[in-house]
């Protein structure tokens, strides 16, 4: 058994791709805190992978949309000086149109995806910074960049994700943690059934199995990617992308309006 480097907490994790993010990084070393509610799964999880790899595997039962659940994964996150890694995976989607969703569903989707996530992660932080290392790994979506894509609500959450991922890479910068947003495109997981639209309706030639897709995400996080595409080919081109939008960034703010809005006309009263 290899050293271990630390522990990772992992949320939604008895299943899909935080259950194999799980058995990856107990792989690489890392015991393991598997956060979800499904206890019976988290438990079998859990067994599994503490004599395959034998590593230190605890669990927790939590709906992070519960606040008192969520309050205790925080205190966990605040408390336990092992933790080393913080994969924020917990999340729903959904497939329908905004006329055609229920706005309690998406309220609790905001909970989950946004919410959970940003109150997870600024627990682990100051813990991070306070030792000098640390990575959290957000899983956003394609939807972030494409919200025509599926529901709004949806693209609209795992937007934050990114631009919530950006910023700590940005205020983060030096401290000795790695940040890492995580886009998957189409992945064949339970995601699907969940969001209204099963995995098998989909083109099959656009669904990635959850296997390769973290193990691209973990080959990403490797190569030090702040933001992994697993199935965009050429890099080049996400790049192209953040180099134009950072180049309009001291350009949105001025004191005047543009000039194509032809307001300098307008005499001052």
């Amino acid at each position: 058994m290899t050293q271990t480097k630390g522990t990772a907490l992992i949320t939604g994790a008895s299943t899909g791709i935080g259950a194999i993010y799980a058995d990856r990084l107990a792989k690489r070393g890392h015991d393991l805190i598997l956060v979800a509610r499904n206890k019976q799964r988290l438990a079998s999880l859990a067994r599994r992978l503490s004599n395959e790899t034998g590593r230190k595997v605890e669990t927790v039962e939590a709906d992070l949309t519960s606040p008192a659940d969520l309050q205790r994964v925080e205190d966990i996150l605040r408390s336990n000086a092992g933790i080393s890694v913080l994969v924020n995976n917990a999340g729903v989607g959904a497939s329908a149109p905004l006329v055609a969703s229920d706005v309690d569903k998406m309220e609790d989707m905001i909970r989950l995806n946004v919410t959970a996530l940003t109150r997870l992660t600024y627990a682990a932080v100051p813990g991070f910074v306070a030792r000098g290392n640390g990575t959290i790994i957000n899983i956003s979506s394609i939807v972030a960049v494409a919200p025509e894509v599926l529901n709004g609500v949806y693209g609209g959450s795992k937007a934050f994700v990114l631009a919530f991922s950006h910023s700590l890479v940005h205020e983060l910068a030096g401290k000795g943690i790695r940040v890492q947003a995580v886009l998957p495109g189409a992945t064949a997981t339970e995601f699907w059934d969940v969001a209204g639209t099963p995995v098998h309706q989909l083109p099959a030639q656009i669904v990635m199995s959850a296997d390769d897709m973290v193990d691209a995400a973990l080959a990403g996080l490797d190569l030090g990617e702040t933001v992994t595409i697993p199935a965009l080919a050429d890099k080049a081109e996400w790049d192209r992308h953040e180099a134009a939008r950072l180049a309009m960034t001291d350009k949105l703010s001025s004191v005047i309006p543009a000039p194509r809005y032809n307001l300098r006309q307008r005499v001052n009263a």
